[in-house]
């Protein structure tokens, strides 16, 4: 089977498809007419759909191969179909028509390739040798979307799941599917730092937090600089503070909140006794209290499995050979797709999406990407989906 070619015929209801989720972009937790508009495209393949339920969006669906055998493995897809708070400033016609609202980390194209891999893997349906389950995933930008779409059973059944992301840190039209750390945990906290008040005039009789909240703040770097392998990529930062009632008055209290990021699962399981044991006994040295609350967001996005490696690399390199391929650096960006391969076996591709007419980057009110790359996403959904049935036949 030609998948190029099937991904050629496709090109144009793929950018159809873009264009319309682009101008109906829903938040995290909102995507009930994206789901619906989801739903209508895949019923209208013949496809059954079924939905999250609970309130959650997003839905599933099954393609069941003609040469699947009793045993057989099931590959499953994904998509995530949120937008963010954004108000576009493109000029596209086609833009957002909700205020404050803007698909500007790129998920309408991730809807769009899917669902064109869906009329791809549905041609060829009678060759798979095996199953596909497609997988449009509601609220990834939340950092927990992914979750309640594990509780609700998502992945059993599920041998392996492949996902992809258009990046606009990667020259267009190149696909990257490279093993190792692609991109870093996210986890989040908050410090309390209570002191006293008193007057500016007298500090001597307050304990001022805002003293204490600093020198913690320079005392967390020691995380990175000083307990971290520095080959390891790790990031610790503060971004928001807030404390004080008035200038001439000793602030009693501060409350700051901050991430941290690292490719390393050894370390982020070090971090936040690290922070905890800097935050409380640096306060405790300027006589004041500090309280940490620490949420644990996604894990590293690790292409760690090899035989998935291989596969993802042979069907990119069957599409559009060596030349069709470039290597992206990791970053310290996240994705909710840690939690499914906790899960399961998964590999995690790029697709780019940077030339000289869409420079700006994903997350930027700017955002759009060159419509050509989106058949060449289509294409590597199907043919990793068909490479790894075949290669997982018994």
């Amino acid at each position: 089977m030609d998948i190029k070619a099937l991904a050629e015929k496709v090109e144009s209801y793929v950018i159809e498809q873009r264009r319309w989720f682009h101008a109906h972009p829903e938040l995290s937790w909102e995507e009930y007419k994206t789901t619906d508009a989801i739903a209508a495209q895949l019923e209208g393949m013949g496809l059954e759909v079924k939905r999250f339920t609970d309130g959650l969006a997003g839905c599933t669906a099954m393609i069941y191969g003609g040469k699947a055998k009793p045993g057989c493995k099931t590959v499953a897809l994904r998509a995530d179909i949120d937008a963010l708070p954004v108000e576009e400033k493109t000029g596209l016609p086609f833009a957002s028509e909700n205020p404050g609202c803007m698909h500007a980390c790129g998920h309408d194209n991730h809807i769009a390739m899917l669902l064109g891999a869906a009329k791809i893997l549905t041609e060829v349906r009678d060759e798979l040798q095996g199953n596909v389950k497609l997988f449009f995933q509601p609220a990834e930008e939340s950092c927990h979307g992914a979750e309640p779409c594990i509780e609700q059973g998502v992945l059993d059944g599920v041998d392996a799941i492949y996902g992809q992301h258009i990046w606009d840190g990667l020259e267009a039209p190149y696909l990257n599917v490279q093993p190792g750390a692609r991109m870093a945990s996210c986890d989040n906290f908050s410090i309390t730092v209570e002191g006293s008040s008193s007057h500016g005039s007298a500090p001597n009789l307050g304990i001022d937090a805002i003293v204490a909240a600093s020198a913690i703040i320079m005392n967390l770097q020691t995380i990175v600089s000083r307990n971290n392998n520095p080959l390891n990529g790790l990031v610790v930062s503060i971004g928001e503070i807030h404390g004080g009632q008035r200038w001439n008055v000793v602030a009693g209290k501060v409350v700051m909140e901050g991430t941290c990021r690292t490719h390393s699962r050894e370390m982020r399981g070090q971090i936040e006794p690290l922070i905890r044991r800097i935050a409380e006994s640096t306060a405790a040295a300027y006589k004041a209290k500090a309280t940490l609350k620490y949420e644990a967001f996604p894990a590293p996005v690790i292409n760690d499995q090899d035989d998935l490696n291989q596969i993802a690399h042979d069907a990119a390199i069957k599409l559009y050979g060596e030349e069709g391929i470039k290597e992206l650096p990791k970053m310290m960006g996240s994705e909710d797709f840690a939690y499914f391969m906790e899960k399961v076996p998964g590999v995690f591709g790029f697709l780019g999406s940077h030339d000289a007419q869409h420079s700006a980057s994903n997350h930027n009110d700017h955002y759009d990407v060159p419509e050509e790359v989106l058949k060449r996403g289509a294409a590597m959904h199907a043919q990793f989906a068909v490479d790894y049935l075949a290669a997982k036949a018994e």
